[in-house]
């Protein structure tokens, strides 16, 4: 798959697979295991997702914002560090090590409005990769019109190709959705009810 991430400011959550997550329901690792970025979230509720033991391959990865942040640039880490919770402390040391893994794996990163720019970034990814458009919490800034935009594209990109839609902060807070097209098809579905900082989420399916 291709990802593309709205909102990416410094890129480091198009790194996923680069990374380790473990979770409360056992001692098992997933992701990259040797990985020093260690992520550990807890899962709530009686329902587990369905975890992967192979990270699925990954042909290309691009970041569009507004205003991008470069890690190499010392004021711009810090005014990323600055934004973390000051009670948070595992955070801020995630951080680190997601900048430092980030220097090892550097990605492209596009200064520009995501939804205009979406279209002509998908002309570029090939043509035998599914395209996986993913943001955060940036859809919170969107006015009305400009979620409806994007909601658009995305469909308009899904006539002619396979395309995961993968958001929270649109239709509602604090809810993850994944919208597909496969072959053309539309699918929705809402997978699970997450804390804003990732350290719970609750699956629904």
């Amino acid at each position: 798959m291709s990802l593309i991430e709205i909102g990416t400011s410094a890129g480091l959550q198009l790194l996923w697979d680069k990374y380790a997550y473990s979770y409360n329901i056992s001692d098992k690792t997933y992701g990259d295991v040797n990985s020093p970025v260690r992520i550990a979230s807890e899962i709530r509720g009686d329902k587990t997702p369905p975890f992967l033991d192979v990270i699925p391959p990954v042909a290309s990865r691009l970041g569009i914002d507004l205003h991008l942040n470069d890690l190499r640039d010392p004021e711009d880490r810090l005014w990323l560090k600055a934004l973390i919770w000051p009670e948070h402390d595992d955070r801020w040391e995630l951080f680190e090590r997601a900048a430092d893994c980030f220097k090892n794996h550097p990605v492209e990163l596009v200064e520009a409005d995501g939804v205009t720019h979406l279209p002509l970034v998908a002309e570029r990814i090939p043509q035998d990769t599914a395209i996986c458009i993913f943001h955060t919490h940036v859809a919170n800034q969107m006015p009305p019109q400009t979620k409806h935009a994007l909601l658009r594209t995305v469909r308009e990109l899904g006539k002619t190709r396979d395309v995961f839609h993968l958001y929270n902060n649109i239709r509602d807070l604090n809810l993850l959705h994944l919208d597909s097209c496969i072959d053309g098809h539309e699918h929705s579905e809402t997978l699970a009810a997450t804390d804003g900082h990732g350290r719970w989420f609750k699956w629904l399916q």
